[in-house]
């Protein structure tokens, strides 16, 4: 494709989709859709019962995947009619893509090689933005769209304009991408990128895993924006590969670095240090000093934003010999059964039990608050998760804190909200 302007990533694929050489900021156009996602909550008894009502069948049954994370792990007989509705629906329909307790979607999709760069994606859950760290255009979009994706294969799309974030120097130890994250919520608020396409670059996103990746475009939905995008390296590549997903084209997929955005913000990793959000807005984030010492009564690491294998691992530096907190809950959900798998595997989960954690079955149980991660009332919590907004994770009684999994850790063995770097430098601790 040779376009006629220069074109950020996201307007490229969104071009490539809408079958144009190129696009601009507020054009509307419809666009093919590569793959559709939806769980157990937002997909069958929703868009499905939608499609159904209609009598239309799904367009191609080979580009939806179906994945349940929400109603698992509880006896529940709403959870379990939930369940029955999603097993059937996918048996009726022939969708051979369907995992069934095997993780949290927006984990599950990229661990079975479902995505790769230039793919335009949908998917029936807010953090769908998730995919865009793997170089694809995904946006979240209600039951309603998702019955027409299902339908016609295609969605109509206004155009974002591009905000650009630039994040450069190198993030200290103890120090993660959930950090870089907060910061930018606490800086230009939950509606800050509203409607755009959140890219993010520099020396410190071209140092990070793809599992801290994730953790950036995940949460460009704190930020109000239609996605959040990271273009394709080797990184993604190898890791792409190891999933199955088969040739991954990097060079196709790069911005044009003279492509005009909306705004640009640079971040100096170097000099970031550990943030908090405190209850009930992740745009309440500020440096963990400003937190420090407010007694928790649980600690959890979880969520498809905080418990992918590199978080377990960072919460395993921090606790390795020691003991969770007397009076503080300390619980850990991997988000996803591959993940568990890794992390028993490689001492990860030996570590955290060891210091007290119980293990939970993967899901996204103490995010949305269920499950025994649930707040009790009352009660104060630090958590990985990516929302800590009133009555979300337990009771509106309740008070949630948001921080990277060091800092979660650091929190659960010292009971109070504590810099990890002391945990880590060899400072006190239980």
């Amino acid at each position: 494709m040779s376009p006629a302007q220069p074109m950020t990533l996201a307007e490229k694929i969104i071009a490539r989709a809408a079958g144009k050489d190129s696009v601009k900021p507020g054009d509307i156009v419809t666009c093919a859709v590569d793959l559709a996602m939806m769980h157990d909550s937002s997909g069958p008894r929703r868009a499905g019962k939608m499609l159904d009502q209609l009598g239309v069948v799904p367009w191609d049954t080979s580009k939806i995947v179906v994945v349940t994370d929400h109603y698992v792990n509880d006896p529940d007989p709403g959870s379990i009619e939930t369940q029955e509705i999603t097993r059937k629906w996918v048996a009726e329909k022939g969708i051979g893509n369907f995992y069934r307790e095997e993780g949290i979607c927006h984990v599950v999709l990229p661990e079975k090689g479902h995505l790769k760069p230039g793919m335009f994606c949908v998917g029936a859950d807010s953090h769908s933005t998730t995919g865009g760290a793997f170089g694809a255009f995904m946006i979240g979009i209600g039951a309603t769209e998702m019955t027409g994706v299902l339908a016609t294969g295609e969605i109509w799309v206004r155009v974002p304009e591009t905000l650009r974030v630039s994040v450069s120097g190198t993030l200290s130890d103890g120090v993660a991408a959930k950090d870089v994250i907060l910061k930018l919520c606490g800086d230009i608020g939950v509606m800050g990128a509203n409607y755009m396409a959140v890219e993010y670059g520099g020396a410190a996103i071209g140092a990070m895993s793809v599992d801290e990746r994730m953790t950036l475009t995940n949460m460009a939905a704190e930020l109000g924006a239609k996605t959040g995008i990271i273009a394709p390296d080797a990184t993604t590549a190898e890791m792409l590969a190891a999933a199955g997903a088969g040739e991954v084209n990097i060079k196709s997929w790069q911005g044009d670095e003279d492509a005009p955005v909306a705004r640009t913000i640079d971040i100096d990793a170097s000099a970031l240090g550990p943030q908090v959000a405190a209850p009930s807005n992740p745009e309440n984030a500020a440096g963990v000093a400003e937190h420090a010492g407010t007694p928790l009564g649980q600690a959890y690491i979880g969520a498809c934003t905080g418990a992918k294998l590199e978080d377990l691992r960072m919460a395993a530096r921090v606790v390795k010999g020691r003991g969770k907190a007397a009076n503080t809950r300390f619980f850990v959900a991997p988000a996803s059964i591959l993940i568990h798998e890794a992390a028993a595997v490689d001492g990860t989960l030996k570590i955290l039990e060891d210091a007290g954690a119980v293990i939970l079955p993967t899901g996204c149980g103490g995010c949305i608050g269920l499950g025994p991660a649930r707040l009790d009332e009352n009660m104060t919590g630090i958590s990985t998760t990516n929302r800590n907004f009133v009555g979300r994770a337990g009771p509106e009684s309740s008070k949630l804190y948001l921080a990277s999994a060091y800092t979660v850790a650091a929190s659960a063995v010292t009971g109070e909200i504590t810099d990890p770097r002391r945990l880590l430098a060899g400072g006190g601790g239980n």
